[in-house]
């Protein structure tokens, strides 16, 4: 008989089913890939040899359930794998559960990304947000660079060719409809308090208030509301600080003005000895009916002409010689070229474009004829040089101050409280331009004695309240010609 255990001729057995001998254990007819049944081995026969017992396999590690069920074939699918339908073929992996589905940006008012801007995508121009969060903006206002003269001051970084004209524009129109409002409303105070309206025809046809004080105060406050409305047109149109109107240095400098108003007190003395002198080359003309009113009239009329006189001409003073010469001297043609527009550029840069354009629409408000037109011009063009050559406008607010204040309280101590405008003699506007030119050669000589700051200064200077800075100042400032 063969040794069952080496393969060899098998001899039915007594009590085998099938007249073979049973397998070794651990042995199986069987695929290897999948384990037999342990069927259990009967015990060998009497008649016939048998082998001695393999040892005990080690115990399988526990094999997960397979998701099919119950495999009468083929090893178990892996955990998170599946059978498909053919036996045959390698496992494949189980359909994951999906998680429910994200709006995306746009969609159900879900915002973009930063870094996403819509419709573009991250192919957006610069500067386009789309819907993500707002750019951070810079400030509101712009400084002009240091060193520059004050008819250039509107010149800054900020600057647009339209921004002047749309300023003097806003200006004109702001200030004209505060004027016909505040008519209006003098009417009715007018119409409530006496009950009646104003005679468009009578000789009172140039009377709002139906009195001379009220409407001389009338008069002054709706030459003074255009002060605010410059203002506002630097900070808002040309998006600049509105003290960069009154000086280099972004500010009324008090000490300066006080010094100038000092000297304007020394002008108004010699221009009244001066029309004294003038007027004795007059033909006389006067009636003799002029005397004092006395304080009771007098003394209201002095305190309107006190408290609004200043308003009035720091007014005209800001919106002439600071707005209008600060527009013309924006426009400094600096990108032409060619023979023609080096010329046109190379005289704009100067003030003089600024200060003549300034000194003719000053004296177009006035009603004077003959040579009282020259003696405005001459007037508003002495308060323009000094403002280029101070770098401020508080030699010439101190001027038309203290030279308005003599025109009007003097009238007004013999009952006169409307300035009459005309014909005025050519004595008369000698005696009153020459002491003007010795006040404006005195200031020009104080503040080169004095350092007055004339060109703006850079951000690491400190120049102190009234000084000029190092850097030395351009030819057209310091000497136009």
């Amino acid at each position: 008989m063969g040794d069952p255990s080496r393969g060899g001729d098998q001899v039915p057995m007594a009590g085998d089913e099938n007249g073979w001998a049973p397998l070794d254990p651990g042995m199986s007819d069987k695929s290897e890939g999948v384990p037999a049944p342990q069927v259990p081995v009967p015990e060998p026969s009497a008649t016939g040899p048998s082998a001695p017992p393999d040892p005990p396999a080690p115990p399988a590690p526990p094999v997960p359930p397979d998701p099919r069920g119950p495999v009468a074939d083929g090893p178990p699918a892996p955990a998170g794998w599946t059978w498909p339908a053919d036996q045959g073929a390698p496992p494949q992996p189980m359909a994951q559960p999906q998680p429910p589905a994200q709006p995306y940006p746009g969609q159900y008012g879900v915002p973009y990304p930063p870094a996403y801007s819509a419709p573009y995508g991250p192919y957006a121009p610069p500067g386009f947000t789309g819907y993500g969060p707002p750019r951070p903006k810079g400030p509101w206002t712009a400084a002009p660079p240091p060193g520059t003269p004050f008819h250039r001051m509107a010149r800054t970084p900020l600057h647009r060719w339209w921004r002047p004209l749309a300023g003097s524009a806003a200006i004109v129109a702001a200030g004209m409809a505060l004027a016909i409002a505040m008519m209006i409303i003098g009417i009715v105070v007018r119409v409530i308090a006496t009950g009646d309206a104003p005679d468009a025809t009578g000789a009172g046809a140039d009377t709002i208030l139906g009195n001379p004080t009220a409407d001389l105060a009338f008069n002054l406050a709706v030459i003074a509301v255009f002060l605010p409305m410059a203002l506002l047109a630097a900070w808002l149109v040309q998006r600049r600080r509105p003290g960069t109107l009154a000086s280099v240095a972004g500010r009324v400098r008090w000490r300066w003005l006080l010094t100038c108003c000092g000297l304007a007190v020394g002008f108004c003395v010699l221009s009244y000895a001066s029309s004294i002198v003038a007027s004795a080359f007059l033909p006389d003309d006067s009636s003799g009916g002029e005397h004092w009113v006395g304080w009771g009239r007098f003394a209201p009329a002095a305190i309107v002409i006190v408290l609004l006189v200043p308003l009035q001409s720091s007014a005209e003073e800001v919106v002439f010689r600071g707005w209008l010469l600060q527009a013309v001297g924006a426009c400094t043609l600096e990108t032409r070229t060619g023979r023609v527009g080096r010329a046109f550029s190379a005289v704009f840069r100067t003030p003089w474009p600024g200060i003549v354009i300034g000194s003719a629409a000053f004296t177009s408000l006035h009603g004077y004829t003959g040579w009282g037109i020259l003696d405005i011009f001459v007037f508003g063009a002495v308060a323009a040089w000094l403002a280029t050559r101070t770098g401020g406008l508080e030699s010439g607010i101190a001027l038309h101050v203290f030279n308005n204040l003599l025109a009007f309280l003097g009238p007004a101590a013999v009952g006169q409280l409307d300035i009459e405008q005309g014909s005025v003699p050519w004595q008369a506007v000698a005696a009153d331009v020459a002491p003007m030119l010795l006040y404006a050669a005195v200031v020009v000589w104080l503040a080169r004695r004095k350092r007055i700051q004339t060109v703006t200064a850079g951000p690491a200077d400190d120049p102190g309240p009234d000084a000029v800075p190092q850097d030395a100042e351009p030819a057209f400032v310091s000497r136009p010609q």
